[in-house]
């Protein structure tokens, strides 16, 4: 099977000030058709160090893909180390300049001098037709391996990719394999705890290899598994799939695509529940999320800042801490009958103010669930506003919901 290798091009990169979008796309696409990616690089504007990564690249995988560097300007150099790279000159097509020309004049512009670079592609190179944009793209057939020069532009790169390079791979390499995978996501159980379960699984993988990746509140398992066909692959995945679901059971409430938004706004539909909640220390993530969930069933969201809007709310005077569970109940009570909701749900953060973390923050935030008559609840020992806290408890309060539409107020073993 042939490897690849993609280089992302552009000091933007290097400084943070864009995100390589491009590069998570592609490999996602070279995944589907049976490609093994090895490496993804990223290199500023500066020519010897394009050189030195795009050489090596070349001289370890079958398949090279440069994305960027292609524009009229002077820190546009991927063909000019493209062709040094290949041996080649780099020389003007007339045909491409006349193309470049044509798209000015058609959109009531003149080209100017520096346009002209774009025109300029190694000797002997594939041209490749961009419909897009101005900037041409091509692709050198080297003795180490094919190298593409693609334009950075997401929706340039992206449609070139689609309709010109996984053409010519399919064309140019004997794809015998494809790569499958089944993503099974996993609530209220750690990473440690997870690998701890299925260890066993992970360290004895090889074809379905079997691998775990945390998210703030969530832990996916992700099965790969390949072979000659997909039906083939997923044949491979389905055994070891149902090993990883015997033991972690109902911690999996979604697969692949699914989110806990997609899981509970089917819930809520299904049993044409309505929902209304309160958050503070969220400052409004509970809010947007349930509304990702469903905007049907989503009666009404409030955002507070602490325990101060609690009492007001529940139009008590106490601060002491040891009732604030009390208080979070008293609440969900009060704005379940205030919004006529068939569930309410009450996410309260008591960060500690002395611990800057933007994740696992000390503190407490306690978070329940009430239909009115019963409350199921949930506390954590981590509170703060940093972005990973608030998905993670965020994440917590909508896993809470969805028990009590799954299994009701008790817990089922």
């Amino acid at each position: 099977m042939p490897s690849a290798e993609i280089v992302s091009i552009g000091s933007e990169l290097l400084l943070g000030q864009i995100v390589d979008t491009n590069a998570t796309w592609m490999a996602q696409r070279l995944t589907e058709i049976g490609i093994n990616l090895y490496r993804k690089s990223v290199v500023g504007d500066n020519k010897s160090r394009m050189f030195d990564v795009i050489n090596q690249a070349l001289d370890r995988s079958d398949i090279v893909i440069c994305g960027g560097g292609l524009g009229p300007t002077q820190d546009d150099i991927t063909r000019e180390v493209i062709a040094e790279v290949t041996n080649r000159q780099l020389i003007l097509d007339e045909d491409l300049l006349d193309t470049i020309d044509t798209m000015f004049r058609s959109r009531g512009f003149l080209m100017t001098k520096n346009n002209e670079r774009q025109a300029y592609i190694p000797e002997g190179s594939i041209k490749i037709h961009n419909p897009n944009g101005t900037a041409p793209s091509f692709a050198v057939e080297d003795p180490r391996g094919v190298i593409f020069a693609l334009p950075g532009v997401p929706f340039e790169l992206k449609w070139l990719f689609t309709n010109e390079v996984i053409p010519y791979l399919k064309e140019t390499f004997t794809l015998s394999d494809v790569i499958s995978y089944k993503i099974l996501k996993v609530a209220e159980l750690g990473e440690s705890n997870v690998d701890h379960l299925i260890g066993n699984l992970i360290a004895d993988s090889s074809n379905p290899t079997v691998g775990v990746l945390a998210h703030p509140g969530q832990v996916d398992v992700r099965i790969t598994a390949k072979a000659g066909s997909l039906e083939k692959a997923n044949i491979l995945i389905e055994p070891i799939e149902q090993k990883v679901r015997s033991l972690l059971g109902k911690h999996i409430f979604a697969t692949d695509d699914e989110t806990m938004e997609t899981v509970l706004g089917k819930l809520l539909a299904k049993d044409n529940i309505n929902i209304c909640s309160y958050e503070d220390v969220t400052q409004g993530m509970l809010c947007d999320r349930l509304q990702r969930a469903s905007l049907d069933h989503f009666i009404e969201g409030i955002v507070g800042n602490g325990i101060e809007t609690i009492d007001r709310l529940n139009q008590t005077h106490t601060k002491n801490t040891n009732t604030t569970q009390n208080s979070v109940e008293t609440l969900a009570l009060k704005i379940l009958k205030d919004c006529e909701a068939d569930l309410s749900v009450v996410l309260h953060g008591a960060p500690d103010i002395s611990d800057g973390a933007e994740n696992l923050a000390r503190g407490q935030t306690f978070i329940t669930v009430t239909d009115g008559k019963s409350f199921k609840n949930r506390n954590l020992n981590v509170s703060g506003r940093g972005n990973p806290d608030r998905i993670r408890t965020s994440f917590e309060a909508l896993n809470l919901i969805r028990s009590v539409v799954e299994e009701g107020f008790t817990e089922k073993k």
